[in-house]
């Protein structure tokens, strides 16, 4: 089948302003859960956009560890490129996609680092290996092949054999700040629902509105 011949009808049940929390994040988390029943892979996985040094758009998948009050945490290499970008342009938007569900959410807004202690609190939760790598790879910088990485895996396995690992100073979290969230549920014949959250900053309340499909 051509790709210009490919299609998936969308069959869902729609969505009505009714359905929706008034709080952003507590429906985030009611769709999540709903896609994580589901069996949907990495439901937590969001891609997300950043601008580089020449205001184009960079965009890559990470995985959101904590959505609360103050925005989607993620974390990553504070000298990769998403990092870096960052901290020029700190605004980002990101895109969970439930494509099993025929759904997905964008996110807008700024960006700003957690605390350090936060940061470390999630080191400490991750695997040995993981946090190895985290000390074992360069993110985003040019290596001539594998076997770079590969022996770095060892020096750090060895310089750590007998003690916990601890996190890189160059390693944390960033947290996106939304100032818009969109609900989008797939409907027949392309005729989308779509809900739009905008954070009205003077009075920290949530405006809810309906957009054309």
């Amino acid at each position: 089948m051509s790709l210009r011949d490919r299609r998936v009808q969308y069959e869902t049940a729609g969505l009505e302003r009714t359905d929706l929390d008034s709080d952003p994040i507590a429906q985030w988390h009611a769709w999540y859960e709903q896609a994580a029943s589901a069996g949907v892979a990495e439901p937590n996985a969001m891609t997300i956009a950043t601008i580089d040094q020449n205001s184009a758009p960079d965009s890559r998948v990470v995985l959101a560890r904590a959505v609360d009050a103050r925005g989607f945490v993620f974390y990553t290499n504070y000298e990769s490129a998403k990092s870096r970008q960052l901290a020029v342009s700190p605004v980002a938007s990101a895109v969970f996609a439930w494509l099993d569900l025929h759904r997905q959410v964008r996110v807008r807004g700024t960006v700003q680092k957690i605390s350090d202690s936060e940061s470390d609190e999630y080191f400490a939760s991750r695997p040995r290996e993981s946090q190895i790598g985290a000390w074992a790879s360069p993110q985003s910088q040019p290596i001539a092949d594998r076997t770079i990485i590969e022996a770095r895996v060892a020096e750090f396995r060895a310089k750590f054999e007998n003690s916990d690992v601890p996190r890189p100073a160059s390693w944390g979290g960033w947290c996106l700040v939304p100032s818009s969230i969109e609900f989008w549920q797939g409907r027949p014949s392309r005729l989308h629902d779509r809900f739009v959250y905008d954070l009205n900053h003077a009075t920290k309340q949530w405006q809810i509105q309906r957009l054309a499909p």
